[in-house]
């Protein structure tokens, strides 16, 4: 899960390994810089927009960006801690450009509008538990359900093909409990760094996503596994169990939150390892 001693411990790791210099760290988070995410072959031209959603409890603002012609598999994207910001409107971005109708929601809408993180990725973690701790099991499934009957009015979305949905660090739990909230209509899941995707409460969400007919991508942290070494052996037995297609690998040498372009432990390799099976992942249970 993310917390500030978690972040700090990974920075260190991170330098130490020659992965980035102090300089190079400073430079990045310091400044709220993004890193460029590489081009997509044979992108297709796409049409983005700030959009506000109704749910139950109010109105989300969101990012929306589609394919500029024709119809796509719909995505639904629940960010990391620091939420939605430029890396995950670049990462949104890029999706659509794959050929997908991608929504990037501020899951923390109820309290704050984006940016809800005042210095991005660089933000102190104990300003931002409050906002974490303020989403449950309850709210998770309710905005899925909101989130994903938007979508389903967009003339953009395919209706006749199943809705993808990956998340981030806490992001991972609200995407397996999506599967579970509109099993249905979710064919494919992803998780990337994700922090409590597996408890001992009968409601955890590998639980509930296991009874889903979702097939699932579940990439782990090298420090997160070392944490937390069983965990992937619970994952693989219970998707095993419920002979659900699932893909969980730890990644070596990559800290936790590698992924976004703006943190301070992004891996370019991994990261770009983890896109492509992505990519592979919506090709199948989207197609």
């Amino acid at each position: 899960m993310c917390d500030q001693d978690h972040f700090d411990r990974d920075e260190q790791e991170y330098v130490a390994r020659g992965l980035v210099t102090r300089r190079e760290f400073g430079a990045l988070v310091g400044a709220g810089l993004t890193i460029l995410l590489p081009r997509v072959v044979n992108a297709v031209a796409v049409t983005e927009s700030d959009v506000s959603i109704k749910t139950p409890d109010g109105t989300a603002d969101c990012y929306f960006v589609h394919p500029a012609t024709g119809t796509a598999a719909a995505v639904l994207v629940w960010p990391d801690i620091f939420g939605l910001r430029p890396a995950f409107r670049q990462m949104g971005k890029r999706l659509a450009e794959s050929g997908y109708s991608v929504l990037v929601v501020n899951p923390f809408y109820r309290v704050k509008k984006a940016p809800t993180a005042a210095d991005g990725s660089a933000t102190p973690i104990q300003e931002l538990m409050p906002l974490a701790q303020g989403l449950n099991e309850t709210t998770q499934m309710t905005d899925a359900k909101a989130f994903i009957a938007w979508l389903d009015q967009q003339s953009s979305v395919a209706k006749n093909r199943k809705v993808g949905t990956q998340g981030y660090c806490m992001g991972g739990p609200i995407a397996f409990r999506t599967s579970a909230a509109v099993p249905d209509r979710v064919g494919a899941v992803a998780s990337f760094h994700g922090g409590g995707l597996v408890t001992k409460d009968p409601n955890s969400p590998h639980l509930q996503a296991s009874k889903t007919k979702a097939q699932f991508l579940v990439e782990i942290a090298e420090n997160d596994d070392q944490r937390s070494p069983d965990e992937k052996n619970v994952l693989k037995e219970t998707f095993a169990k419920a002979n659900r297609p699932a893909e969980i690998e730890v990644y070596a040498g990559a800290a936790h939150g590698w992924c976004p372009p703006d943190s301070r432990v992004y891996n370019e390799a991994q990261a770009e390892k983890a896109w492509s099976r992505l990519l592979a992942l919506y090709g199948k249970a989207l197609a």
